[in-house]
């Protein structure tokens, strides 16, 4: 089951952002699960799934964002992703 966290935010804020509602809702929820993975707290694989992305899709999109994809990843985690390339 899904959960819902409620964010108080000024109305002027999407506006600056030149943003429809639904539009900062959606950029706000991708902001949020690239720092937790940005940050290390979540792997790629749980950030794709959660955002309904691909892994490939996923990175492409942290690269939108100036992060990068090796900053986390262990010589273990390498060594597992070009095996399972």
């Amino acid at each position: 089951m899904d959960q819902v966290i409620n964010v108080a935010y000024p109305k002027q804020l999407a506006f600056s952002l030149k943003m429809q509602d639904n539009e900062f809702i959606i950029e706000m929820q991708k902001l949020s699960i690239i720092k937790l993975y940005e940050l290390g707290k979540i792997s790629s694989t749980i950030a794709a799934k959660t955002l309904n992305l691909t892994r490939v899709e996923f990175i492409e999109l942290i690269n939108k964002y100036q992060v990068s994809y090796f900053s986390n990843l262990t010589e273990e985690d390498l060594l597992n992703d070009f095996r399972n390339a």
